[in-house]
């Protein structure tokens, strides 16, 4: 019976922090897009310039990105 007068408190301080911790999180926009970046993982980056497939289709020569690394 005496260490129900220790587990109860201390079950309902980790229940307290435990709640507390779940809306800091909704206020801090945690839960926000769960959907977003698992289907950003499909999509290729986009060319900055969007030039590269334009230049390529009417037969020009494609220039080499200056700021892409040199492929070995």
């Amino acid at each position: 019976m005496p260490a129900l007068y220790v587990m109860i408190p201390a079950a309902l301080l980790i229940v307290g922090i435990a709640i507390y911790i779940f809306f800091w999180a909704v206020d801090s926009g945690q839960y926000d897009d769960l959907d977003g970046p698992a289907h950003s993982i499909l999509f290729d980056d986009q060319d900055p310039n969007h030039q590269a497939a334009v230049d390529e289709a009417s037969g020009q020569p494609v220039k080499p990105d200056d700021k892409a690394p040199p492929h070995a």
